[in-house]
């Protein structure tokens, strides 16, 4: 009995050892993917983080190019909560981004469903991202020329039709709404590419069953392109939104600040303050307050249009 145990127990299959093969090989995929990954990882810590981390350092400091930065604390944050300059700048940015979100979404949604159910060549859709292609620098000195008040071609127009020439960047009332739809010109086509990508991921027999069901364009477009868009437009009214607090270049090269402080956004006033004027603590404590912002104004944005939902199940 002893041998036929012994023999039984031979023959019997070894219990399962753990493979060590898949483990090296999950972290040789792992070396790998690392070693991909860090070029992009260094440019980020190198040229995002490490600066971030020295700005918000340097907020709390009194700080010129020519001296060492001298620790004052809250005393920045304290001036800014009572520098005029600062609100008028994030009132002039608010009105900017207002107009600029609306006009950009309004018109990316319209040519969005033009592209979807009309324009179906590649070369039109294509034709609509080459003001995207264009620096901003360079279509703000294009506008810049076009709407000038002496030769531009627009007050020419203008002055054909009857009309008094009107001064598009040097006019308090027309200068925001002017860079607005700079800008709003030059990125509502990439919007727009974006929001027909949302519209061609919604299934097509959802538009069947409402033209079954007897619902009219108006009726579809509110109650079945909207609600199943709702992930889309929130990402393109985050992004929007965070691109227009930020704009800059387009405010240097064509009024600079002006008239009056009227086109004085808060992203030019941070570099009044901090390379011209060479006051970089005090530039740098607005940076962190317009950080922080932004932070909030993308939560609430995701937080409430529910971003991160779909109504596709």
């Amino acid at each position: 009995m002893t041998t036929l145990a012994k023999r039984s127990r031979s023959l019997s299959p070894a219990p399962d050892k753990p493979k060590r093969n898949g483990g090296l090989r999950q972290l040789g995929d792992l070396k790998i993917a690392l070693l991909f990954i860090a070029p992009a990882m260094i440019g980020f810590i190198v040229f995002y983080v490490v600066p971030t981390v020295r700005g918000v350092y340097l907020s709390f400091t009194e700080y010129s190019i020519l001296g060492d930065p001298e620790w004052v604390g809250m005393e920045n944050y304290t001036a800014i909560a009572k520098d005029p300059l600062f609100w008028n700048s994030l009132a002039v940015t608010g009105q900017y981004v207002f107009l600029n979100i609306v006009l950009q979404t309004a018109l990316a949604l319209g040519l969005a469903l033009l592209m979807h159910q009309v324009a179906k060549s590649t070369i039109i859709r294509g034709t609509l991202l080459l003001p995207y292609l264009m620096s901003n620098v360079i279509a703000a000195l294009l506008w810049f020329w076009m709407l000038d008040y002496q030769i531009g071609v627009v007050n020419q127009f203008i002055e054909w039709a009857g009309l008094p020439r009107v001064a598009f960047f040097g006019s308090e009332a027309w200068a925001i709404p002017t860079q607005a739809l700079i800008n709003t010109w030059r990125h509502m086509g990439y919007t727009a590419l974006l929001i027909f990508a949302g519209l061609q991921a919604i299934p097509g027999h959802v538009y069947e069953v409402a033209k079954l069901d007897g619902a009219s364009a108006s009726q579809t477009f509110r109650k079945i392109t909207i609600p199943l868009l709702r992930p889309v437009l929130v990402l393109v009214l985050v992004v929007t939104v965070i691109g227009s607090f930020q704009v800059f270049d387009t405010v240097a090269v064509t009024s600079g600040g002006g008239p009056v402080n009227a086109t004085r956004v808060i992203q030019y006033y941070i570099y009044q303050r901090a390379f011209t004027e060479s006051d970089f603590g005090y530039g740098s404590a607005i940076a962190v307050i317009l950080f922080l912002i932004l932070a909030l104004v993308a939560f609430i944005q995701m937080k409430f249009l529910k971003g991160n939902e779909s109504d596709l199940d």
